[in-house]
Parts: structure tokens; sequence; C-alpha cells
């Protein structure tokens, strides 16, 4: 008799776990679950891709800055020198039309121009 007692509690607690964890399970399957599994998987890769980038650019900012110090590009700059801009393409004017485009300057002094 209490063997009997035994098995069926036992049965009874092993039907119990199984059915709850199928319920989970099927709860984690659910369209509004998996959408938001989705959702926080693209978070998460979001905040990866992130850090990245950042820690890319504290790699090129701190290459650049070992770069001019050895070919001496953060040395003062004389004052008597002109300082020469060179503009890739002119800025529209003011009465410009907004559908022309930006022309290349008449006087280029790009020496990599085809010929």
């Amino acid at each position: 008799m209490f063997r009997r007692t035994f098995w069926f509690t036992a049965g009874a607690a092993a039907g119990v776990w199984a059915t709850t964890k199928v319920n989970r399970k099927l709860k984690q399957l659910t369209p509004e679950s998996l959408a938001a599994q989705a959702a926080d998987k693209a978070i998460e890769t979001g905040h990866k891709l992130k850090d990245f980038a950042l820690d890319v650019r504290e790699g090129m900012v701190r290459r650049e800055a070992e770069l001019g110090g050895a070919l001496g590009l953060e040395a003062p700059v004389d004052q008597d020198l002109p300082v020469q801009r060179h503009w890739a393409v002119e800025a529209p004017g003011p009465a410009a039309h907004p559908n022309t485009y930006r022309t290349l300057p008449y006087k280029s002094n790009n020496r990599n121009e085809d010929h």
C-alpha cells in the first residue's frame, strides 16, 4: 500500500513538472514572445556595434596622434606663410536654383587630373 502511494505521488509530481515545463516552452514560442526576443537581440547587437565603432574611432585617434607626432605635423605653424585653402567644389550662390548641380572650380590646382 505504501509502495503504491509512493509511485502514485511520484507520477503525479512528474506529470505536474512536465506540464509546467511544456507550458513554459509554449509561451516562449508565441509570436509576441518571439518578437520580444528578436527585439532584445537587435538591441544587444546594436550596442555591440556601437561599442565596436567607438573602439575603432578611439584607435584611429590614437594612431593619428602617433603618426602626427612621428611626422612632425603637430609642430607650430609658421605665421608668415599664407594659408591656401582648396575647395573641391564651389558652393552654390544665393540665387542658385535647387536643381542645379555644383561645378568644379575653373582654376583647379589638382595635379591628379586626367590629361
